[in-house]
């Protein structure tokens, strides 16, 4: 009875040993595990690598060399006569005013060069806003002319209606017309080609 007594709490006591030793080593393992190998796969990997490589790569080498290079600055042109060009029809125009304040409507193909119009239709308002002058452009030869002059002045509001032909949707340009001598270039103000501040620019879109 003494020996079975004392042999009890022995193996007792060794069990719970025995649990706290395999219970301390698998929860180690799994730290060291955790701590080690995550820690340098998710912080290392995926915070820094990414964000720097796409950043050399994408940003400044591709989009530096497109957007300052060949699209910022298109050259200026003068029409054929030395007078302003409209973009926003096709085929693009040219809109001179001649030494007798007639308006002049020269249409371009794709290399500048003057075409005879088709069925353009053209008009035009300008001057004082108060008591406007309307103009209507006729073929004359292979260009269009004004039925009548500008009133006098040397800056005019101006407001061109275009329509390519009878069913097209009416097209307005509007801008002044500064009849001015240039100070840098051979042009009218209004046609200029040169950038020679915004001041002596008044009223004239570039």
């Amino acid at each position: 009875m003494k020996y079975k007594k004392t042999l009890l709490p022995t193996l007792i006591t060794f069990a719970l040993l025995s649990w706290s030793t395999s219970y301390a080593d698998h929860h180690g393992n799994d730290a060291d595990h955790d701590h080690s190998a995550h820690e340098g796969h998710d912080h290392a990997a995926h915070v820094k690598a990414k964000p720097e490589e796409d950043h050399s790569d994408h940003d400044h080498a591709s989009h530096e060399g497109h957007d300052h290079g060949e699209h910022d600055h298109a050259e200026a042109k003068a029409g054929p006569n030395g007078g302003r060009i409209i973009t926003s029809v096709e085929p693009h125009l040219e809109f001179f005013v001649t030494d007798t304040r007639l308006i002049q409507i020269t249409f371009l193909n794709e290399d500048g060069k003057a075409i005879a119009p088709k069925d353009q239709a053209l008009s035009l308002i300008g001057g004082d806003r108060q008591n406007p002058v309307r103009l209507r452009l006729t073929k004359k030869g292979n260009v269009l002319v004004s039925d009548k002059a500008l009133p006098e002045g040397n800056n005019l509001p101006i407001v061109l209606s275009i329509k390519a032909d009878a069913k097209s949707k009416t097209i307005r340009e509007k801008f002044n017309l500064n009849l001015s001598d240039c100070p840098t270039c051979e042009y009218k103000e209004y046609a200029c080609i040169c950038e020679h501040g915004e001041e002596s620019h008044e009223g004239h879109d570039h």
